[in-house]
């Protein structure tokens, strides 16, 4: 079944994140990802505790279990909402080292490089992979709007749909780096994922589920890079030779 294979890429993911040779370049993604992840969190949880300072001041002492019943329903949204939203800004600012991560999987699962660039030329490429991320940014956002709407107006029906629109986002964030190292536009890269559905909603849904885990989702990045290029070689590269 797709769907369990799109997850299984997923979690080979994880077994070569310390694969001799690969070490090294899993690093700075996961450095990026720990520094960027714990102090947007810290401030996060700081700006909530003032509004439930300031929400506790303004209520009835008799509504004051209020505060246990909203505390878990925010703590909810945060991993379910703002783990997307953060994913989509850490990837913009470690994009060039997970497009240099996805090649070195690439080279490790295949044995062939995919150019011979020296580092000179990877470093003219990062304006390139900024410029892919703006892509991604410019495509999520307007539809992240939309679903998170109908998140919170739609009971049930927007829940389900929310989690369909982020699976299929992370997803598309991940796959898009062995995509792109082959130069391959993002439309195109677009309708590969749509045309094996079950594999793209399988790997976004695994990459979903452990987002969602706190630490655990500190090696999520470098895991999902790992992942999706071996999803890449074994379903799509051989359309592309």
């Amino acid at each position: 079944m797709q769907l369990t294979k799109g997850m299984e890429y997923f979690i080979a993911g994880f077994s070569m994140l310390g694969q001799k040779g690969l070490k090294r370049f899993v690093f700075i993604p996961l450095l990026i990802n720990i520094v960027l992840f714990g102090s947007s969190l810290f401030f996060l949880f700081d700006w909530l505790t003032q509004g439930f300072d300031f929400l506790r001041s303004m209520l009835p002492s008799i509504l004051s279990w209020l505060e246990w019943v909203l505390w878990p329903l925010a703590i909810v949204i945060i991993l379910f909402s703002y783990s997307m939203v953060f994913t989509m800004i850490t990837n913009f600012i470690a994009a060039p080292f997970n497009g240099l991560l996805s090649e070195k999987v690439e080279m490790h699962l295949t044995g062939q490089k995919i150019n011979d660039d020296g580092f000179a030329d990877v470093l003219k490429d990062v304006p390139r992979m900024i410029g892919r991320e703006w892509t991604k940014l410019k495509y999520y956002l307007p539809r992240a709007f939309i679903f998170f709407l109908m998140l919170w107006f739609l009971p049930v029906f927007g829940q389900i749909l929310w989690v369909l629109f982020t699976c299929w986002m992370y997803n598309v964030q991940y796959n898009d780096y062995p995509f792109d190292n082959h130069k391959i536009s993002f439309n195109q890269m677009k309708q590969e994922l749509k045309g094996q559905q079950g594999l793209s909603y399988g790997f976004g849904f695994a990459v979903f589920v452990l987002t969602a885990i706190p630490f655990v989702n500190l090696i999520v990045m470098p895991a999902a890079v790992c992942g999706a290029t071996k999803l890449w070689v074994e379903n799509y590269r051989n359309n592309y030779r």
